[in-house]
């Protein structure tokens, strides 16, 4: 009788190539070479009798046939990482609250906390969006929630900053902070700006009015979001630019030309918080199980 089904270790290799967009981005995340990459990916595509991928000189993109198998696969990895921690006696169970920045990979973060759910199945989450700084400064032992994940810049007067409470926080993600606007409207140079805010408790948004105002750059505000779901709309519709790390950009947006003469930004870090004096074992375990996912 013929095998049925497929390989867990290339549906592993499969997941982190299409989430990465490349085969080598997706090496790295599985800790593979390329040409090993390429040649489970090669005998998965043999198994599935069909191509999971278009390739080009930009990346790889999922084939309808791949994207099936994409959401498969994720159910199947988080099933089986799910059933190992049972059997080893971290099964997470109870509730848990957790505290996300808005800017972390909006386009992502319901997938990843769907995986999570999966992989934890008797365990109940309640997520609240907020502000990374009221992430930040509510990280005590009367917190009202359990794992905290915030944005941070990374300047020089920022870098001390990662201490909260005597413990180290964590660096899950760095990424790039750009300049964006429509992608049907670029703007021009030396001209007032129109831009596109956040409320003023918005860290990000406060360094951004800070640094054109020190750079002398002539700007009016345009429209003020109440989140970063607005402020993406906001763009979309060509109201001004404003800055988004690479994760929030999405479709419809793109990167402002360097030849329009804005300031150059930092990058931006998304940090983990570290866990507080007496933390159960259960928190303990998800934050570990979420440091993964979070990557």
């Amino acid at each position: 009788m013929s095998q049925r089904g497929f390989d867990l270790t290339q549906l592993r290799t499969f997941v982190a190539v299409a989430e990465s967009g490349s085969v080598s981005a997706g090496a790295e995340r599985v800790f593979l070479s390329q040409s090993s990459v390429s040649e489970q990916l090669k005998k998965l595509e043999e198994r599935a009798g069909q191509p999971l991928f278009v390739r080009s000189k930009q990346g790889v993109t999922a084939t309808p046939a791949g994207s099936r198998l994409l959401d498969h696969a994720r159910r199947i990895i988080a099933m089986s990482e799910a059933a190992f921690e049972d059997l080893q006696g971290r099964s997470l169970d109870g509730e848990l609250r957790i505290a996300i920045t808005d800017y972390y990979r909006p386009l992502d973060i319901a997938r990843i906390l769907k995986t999570f759910s999966e992989q934890h199945p008797r365990l109940k989450l309640h997520v609240t969006v907020q502000p990374s700084a009221v992430i930040d400064s509510s990280a005590g032992d009367d917190a009202s929630y359990d794992i905290g994940l915030s944005l941070r810049l990374v300047t020089a007067s920022t870098r001390s900053s990662n201490r909260r409470g005597g413990a180290q926080s964590t660096v899950v993600r760095r990424e790039k902070l750009l300049w964006v606007c429509a992608a049907d409207a670029s703007p021009r140079p030396a001209t007032p700006y129109s831009l596109v805010l956040l409320p003023s408790s918005c860290q990000l948004q406060r360094f951004v009015v800070k640094l054109l105002d020190e750079h002398k750059v002539p700007y009016l505000v345009s429209h003020s979001a109440s989140g970063v779901a607005g402020l993406q709309l906001a763009l979309k519709a060509g109201l001004g630019i404003s800055c988004l790390n690479e994760s929030s950009i999405g479709g419809g947006l793109v990167a402002c030309p360097p030849s329009v003469g804005l300031p150059a930004l930092p990058a931006v870090e998304f940090h983990l918080l570290p866990g507080r004096v007496g933390e159960s074992e259960r928190v303990s375990n998800a934050r570990t199980a979420l440091m993964h996912l979070f990557s």
